[in-house]
């Protein structure tokens, strides 16, 4: 895709020296326009340990895009518990075209969403049902990985860009292939995905940009450099050797 929706984010200004953001370096990593972090791929993946930022990076850029914090598109409006983030408030993302479509998927709240959808159902609407866009069986009386990939099936309509977080949270690894399958024909429709994931299955998508989040900031790598990778790997290879390490006792040898 030539003109991406997403095409660079920057710090517009410094954070506040109180403010929990200004702690996390991946978070500096984007102060001044100089150091905008591009996003020239059709899939970008942002991997990390747990609290490197990449969620929280992932969330601000949903918001400055007009999604709703709590996830779904941008017709969504419901909030539970603002828990989210002021980091949309000092970040700005460079577009040069706009989406047709598109969804911002949190897993933690994506229950939060099923339920919006069921709520204004209940209201009746000339525009018919609005679940029948995600395949028609209420996301709540579906598993939590079936309901996500009818959402992923029946919602995303191509042309758009799409933000997920976390997603294989809910799939096992071969629902993780089979979203692998759908975000590629989605690609072909023009559309955009920017994923924070620690699924090494998903990370391998062909063509992908890879940034890694840790304590020196941020940092385009290859597939094969992550730890996501290289600790699977190693596992997979000789998982013995491996549960000798982490049941060996002290004193053992």
């Amino acid at each position: 895709m030539e003109r991406r929706y997403v095409e660079s984010i920057f710090l517009n200004s410094p954070l506040p020296e109180d403010s929990y953001l200004h702690a996390l370096p991946a978070v500096q990593a984007l102060e001044g326009r100089e150091k905008r972090l591009s996003f020239d791929a059709d899939v970008t993946f942002l991997v990390g340990e747990n609290g490197s930022g990449k969620s929280t990076l992932l969330e601000a850029i949903a918001v400055c895009c007009g999604f709703n914090a709590e996830g779904g598109t941008r017709n969504f409006n419901f909030s539970t518990r603002a828990t989210h983030s002021r980091l949309c408030d000092y970040l700005t993302v460079a577009r040069i075209s706009y989406p047709k479509d598109g969804f911002f998927l949190r897993a933690e709240s994506f229950y939060n969403v099923a339920t919006n959808i069921d709520e204004m159902d209940e209201s009746p609407s000339l525009g018919g049902n609005l679940i029948d866009s995600y395949g028609g069986v209420s996301l709540h009386k579906q598993s939590h990985g079936e309901s996500f990939l009818a959402l992923v099936q029946n919602r995303f309509g191509g042309h758009g860009l799409y933000l997920l977080d976390e997603p294989e949270a809910a799939l096992s690894p071969t629902r993780q292939l089979t979203l692998l399958g759908e975000m590629h024909q989605l690609v072909r429709m023009q559309s955009q995905f920017i994923i924070a994931t620690h699924s090494p299955i998903l990370m391998a998508y062909p063509g992908a940009r890879i940034y890694l989040l840790d304590e020196t900031g941020i940092r385009l790598v290859h597939y094969q450099e992550t730890e996501h990778y290289q600790m699977t790997r190693r596992f997979l290879d000789d998982p013995d050797r491996m549960f000798r390490y982490l049941f060996a006792e002290d004193g053992d040898t």
